[in-house]
């Protein structure tokens, strides 16, 4: 199996946990204590979703390459990184 990797949205509201999501996969999306709870938990996320889209017969798609900005409000935290996961 190869692997590919996935951009990931990080963000973070002061009264909520960090928050993880996938915009090439909808509904992909995780949370943590800390970024690298969130990091851990959206990697196994991406492998599940992957996994029920090849079991329900669908094509998953591929990560597609993004120009991304950061933003940091004075109320809110957003960033993205890439997670690498076996597809």
């Amino acid at each position: 199996m190869r692997k590919r990797q996935y951009l990931v949205r990080i963000n973070k509201d002061p009264v909520s946990d960090w928050g993880a999501s996938v915009p090439d996969l909808p509904g992909c999306v995780a949370t943590g204590k800390t970024i690298d709870v969130a990091l851990r938990r959206i990697q196994e996320a991406i492998q599940i979703h992957l996994q029920g889209m090849r079991e329900d017969g669908l094509r998953p798609p591929r990560p597609r390459p993004r120009a991304v900005t950061p933003r940091r409000t004075p109320r809110q935290v957003d960033f993205f990184a890439m997670v690498e996961v076996a597809a």
